[in-house]
């Protein structure tokens, strides 16, 4: 298969991630290369290439326009998030394949929209969710679907961080939902295996609060068979930074695992049937099915590409994804309206 020609959209600071995992990463620099950066500032594409040596590629602030001159195969969406619909809509009237940010839409009827355009196109409209990526997250999995905690019946999360971005986040509305909590909602969802069938929500700006709306959330959610998820977490909370991933406490009928989002996991799992409390004992952790699954970025990234290689659907597909999205939007509207909410 020739190598692939890609324009990326969407040239602010996470721009730089990704041109990073793919000139870090042999897999991906040999199977893809960037001929266009776009942005409605063009000044800030000309940058982003001259700071990765992108010497030959194209610059503007017209999508369409590039993508026609480069003869592209792919976009990759790094763009915000009200600007998706048009950037991916673009990106597959073009024929290309499409590797977005997330959230995968500003809405559920775009992302739905956005589904339907990829079925017509006959092309792969994917998301990065790069926090799935990771060992630990892998590991859980393992650890879950090896039965060796018992039937799963409940994942708890906690997040917090007082994180000082500064530029269009500190004025979104529902900032950390939208924007972070989806990472772990999606994570939970992958951890778990199961269908997310209810919310309930509840949101607030808490005082001292550097944003403009929603830096803090607590969320119940129901999964399917009786799993249940909750989320707590806040983006203003100084003095006692978690994890990015979020800590985790994962129960099952047998034992628990605590994660603390980084390198440290404890087990314990019931080894006798006498005593008010029953003795317990560690279990090993598994190590990840597939080790290439767990650079986080590059990982997705390479999955995408394999996707286009093999037509096998790759992992984070819109179709699936919009699973993880409609979570945030069912907090998000539970939290409004003060009631649960069922997806």
């Amino acid at each position: 298969m020739s190598i692939l020609r890609a324009v990326l959209c969407g040239c602010g600071a996470m721009a730089k991630g990704w041109l990073k995992a793919i000139a870090d990463t042999p897999e991906i620099r040999s199977a893809v290369t960037v001929v266009g950066l776009v942005d409605v500032n063009p000044a800030a594409a000309k940058a982003l290439a001259d700071e990765f040596g992108l010497a030959d590629a194209l610059i503007g602030s017209d999508l369409g326009d590039i993508l026609a001159k480069a003869s592209a195969d792919v976009v990759f969406d790094v763009v915000i998030p009200s600007a998706r619909h048009d950037v991916v809509s673009t990106a597959l009237a073009h024929g290309c394949d499409v590797l977005s940010e997330k959230p995968m839409a500003a809405s559920i009827d775009a992302g739905r929209s956005l589904i339907a355009q990829a079925q017509a196109a006959g092309k792969i409209h994917a998301i990065v969710q790069n926090r799935r990526f990771i060992s630990g997250i892998r590991r859980i999995r393992r650890l879950v679907e090896s039965g060796a905690l018992g039937e799963l019946t409940a994942i708890h999360c906690d997040f917090f961080i007082g994180a000082h971005f500064g530029g269009f986040r500190e004025e979104m509305d529902n900032v950390l939902l939208l924007d972070m909590a989806i990472h772990t909602f999606d994570a939970a969802r992958f951890v778990a295996n199961k269908v997310p069938v209810a919310v309930y929500c509840h949101e607030s700006n808490p005082r001292g609060s550097w944003y403009a709306h929603g830096a803090a959330a607590n969320a119940i959610f129901e999964f399917s068979d009786d799993v249940t998820f909750t989320y707590r977490g806040s983006w203003c909370a100084e003095g006692a930074n978690t994890s990015w991933e979020s800590q985790w406490r994962i129960i099952g009928t047998k034992g628990t695992l605590l994660w603390d989002g980084a390198d440290d996991f404890k087990t314990g799992v019931v080894a006798g049937s006498e005593g008010f409390l029953r003795p317990i004992e560690a279990i090993d952790m598994p190590q990840p099915a597939d080790e290439a699954q767990t650079h986080g970025h590059a990982s997705v990234i390479a999955d995408f590409l394999a996707a286009i290689k093999t037509g096998v659907q790759p992992e984070t597909v819109g179709n699936d994804n919009i699973n993880s999205l409609a979570m945030v939007f069912a907090a998000i509207e539970s939290a409004r309206t003060r009631q649960r909410v069922t997806l």
